[in-house]
């Protein structure tokens, strides 16, 4: 009879407070926008709020590219000398390398100082970078000696050194801005115009 009473007496005190408790706030509503999607996935920008006005997203949204989603993907994926896929690991030029080859069919050399002097591919200057344009750094004291791939707003994603993970940097900051070698652009072909019927 005891143990009765003290469980209805235990569900009486429990049911109230658990009867009060606010639901769980809904998910964020799906976006159809690619990139903002996928900095959400990542924590890069929160989940809800007024992020349309960042200007990070909005430059991205304006000119993402199958090429800057795809190495975004990789965000996370370790850093592993010599690495090339995935599973594996990424090095900064297997990164690059990887990214370039499976969103645009481009192949680049596997070294970071070849893939600065590939022939077809244009110097950019650092005030003209888009997204989708690499960009070289001297960090083992000499030229083209790393590479990433510029994503917009000063920033690009790169696989940076052994024990880090492939992330987003700032070019601005001092390390990365006094170590900046150039940039090279990929020109693609233009899309082919369908055939006259």
């Amino acid at each position: 009879m005891r143990r009765a009473a003290w469980a209805v007496l235990s569900l009486a005190v429990c049911v109230p407070a658990w009867a009060q408790t606010p639901p769980a706030p809904p998910p964020p509503a799906p976006t159809n926008d690619a990139v903002l999607h996928l900095l959400q996935q990542k924590g890069l920008v929160p989940a809800a709020g007024k992020i349309e006005d960042s200007p990070i997203v909005q430059q991205m949204r304006d000119s993402a590219t199958e090429m800057v989603l795809t190495a975004m993907n990789f965000l996370g994926v370790r850093y592993v000398r010599g690495g090339n896929n995935a599973e594996q690991g990424f090095d900064c030029s297997g990164f690059t390398r990887y990214v370039f080859e499976h969103s645009l069919g481009l192949v680049l050399p596997r070294r970071a100082d070849e893939q600065a002097r590939k022939a077809g591919l244009l110097s950019v200057k650092k005030e003209e970078l888009k997204p989708g344009d690499l960009v070289f750094f001297n960090t083992m004291r000499r030229a083209f000696s790393h590479v990433g791939i510029y994503v917009g707003e000063g920033k690009f994603i790169h696989a940076p050194r052994a024990g880090a993970e492939v992330r987003i940097e700032d070019m601005r900051q001092a390390y990365w801005a006094k170590r900046f070698n150039g940039a090279r652009r990929a020109e693609l072909p233009p899309p082919e115009a369908p055939a006259p019927r």
